[in-house]
């Protein structure tokens, strides 16, 4: 039974993870910003070994007993489907990593979406600086989810609720279009309250 849960939780990570190369692909064309299309080859990588690590946990699951064949059948389908997502997001962000101009039609269309992507850097007299997102509760208040995060050393995927923002951080959100302009100006200091 090990097995199956520890596939089961490999195969719940590959999905957040390929949901967040969907978000950071389009934010690499939005913005121009090959690091983030890097960023996104790199999860495709990690995505790629847990697709091959999924499907081995399910087969020798399968022939250990702790996995009925539709179960194990199940898993191996989605494992499949999710590497199909990670690698439609790596032809997204491979339009950027190839430095191939968009129509500004296509960058329009993007952002006039119901669902938009924008990135802001924390000013230090920002009300976000010094909290942990938990304390600012940035979806129920702005409406806007921090996918990912970078300082100057590094880049953090998927931020949880103890991850503190701090002053000069970058800020990669997704959300309702109406909240962007409200959130932008929490992150440079111009607005001082939810």
């Amino acid at each position: 039974m090990k097995g199956k849960i520890e596939a089961i939780d490999e195969l719940l990570d590959m999905m957040d993870k390929a949901e967040l190369m969907i978000d950071l692909a389009y934010s690499s064309l939005i913005y121009d910003n090959i690091e983030i299309a890097k960023e996104v080859a790199e999860l495709e990588d990690l995505v790629d070994q847990k697709n091959r690590s999924i499907q081995r946990l399910a087969v020798e699951d399968l022939l250990e007993g702790d996995l009925a064949v539709n179960e194990a059948l199940t898993i191996i389908r989605l494992s499949q489907s999710t590497e199909m997502i990670a690698d439609a997001a790596m032809e997204i962000a491979d339009v950027e990593l190839r430095d191939i101009e968009l129509h500004p039609i296509i960058k329009d269309a993007i952002r006039e979406s119901d669902v938009v992507f924008t990135r802001a850097q924390v000013s230090p007299k920002s009300i976000l600086a010094g909290k942990t997102l938990g304390e600012l509760e940035l979806a129920s208040e702005t409406g806007m989810w921090v996918i990912a995060m970078r300082d100057a050393a590094r880049w953090l995927y998927g931020p949880n609720e103890d991850t503190r923002v701090d002053p000069g951080d970058i800020l990669y959100v997704r959300g309702p279009a109406d909240s962007e302009e409200g959130f932008m100006k929490l992150a440079s200091g111009e607005k001082r309250e939810f």
